[in-house]
């Protein structure tokens, strides 16, 4: 169980936790394994909304005193959503449908205690504009690269800002994956202060 002063991320995601690690010193991972399957008809910022709330909420029925974060990003490209390539055969798949066009990415985020609590959510949108790109310049980016566990197939905080022509977005760090700006927001609805 955690203590009454702990912060824990309902995540497993390398990228989560260096990020949240950036704002706070002391917090504990935790993977919240939960079914992220979409309901029928649901919408990708429902869908994504939900996740983060699910996986807050995993977390927090086992730990009712500590301030739990759960967060989700989805990868949306003319209204398909799309997932962790997994393969760089998949990878040069999305790299190439997403060449020349607009992909939005939806980053949510829940912030609670406990379960009875009400409890904060948002999402976070951010606009990311591909460049026009050849086959062999996106090969050449997966086998530098290698982005299989990354929605959307690349890291924008490496090598992959040079598939852009632009990012719109009010927070730079949601496209990594965790939207530090709410979660500074956020965590101060629970007396929290980062600085």
């Amino acid at each position: 169980m955690a203590t009454q002063s702990s912060i824990l991320l309902a995540s497993s995601s390398k990228y989560r936790k260096e990020l949240l690690s950036r704002i706070l010193n002391d917090f504990e991972c935790i993977a919240p394994n939960i079914d992220e399957t979409p309901f029928p008809d649901e919408e990708p910022i429902e869908h994504v909304a939900r996740l983060a709330e699910q996986k807050a909420l995993a977390i927090a029925v086992k730990n009712p005193e500590a301030i739990v974060i759960g967060s989700d990003q989805i990868c949306v490209l003319e209204g398909q959503i799309l997932g962790k390539p997994g393969s760089q055969e998949n990878a040069i798949k999305q790299l190439t449908a997403c060449s020349g066009k607009s992909v939005y990415f939806y980053t949510s985020l829940c912030v609670t205690k406990g379960t009875d609590e009400p409890k904060d959510i948002t999402v976070v949108t951010t606009k990311v504009t591909f460049r026009n790109l050849t086959e062999q310049q996106i090969k050449n980016y997966i086998e530098r690269e290698n982005p299989i566990d990354c929605a959307g197939s690349f890291k924008c905080e490496g090598l992959g800002i040079a598939l852009f022509e632009a990012i719109e977005s009010k927070d730079p760090t949601a496209l990594v994956g965790l939207p530090l700006i709410s979660v500074n927001q956020l965590l101060a609805k629970f007396a929290v202060q980062v600085i």
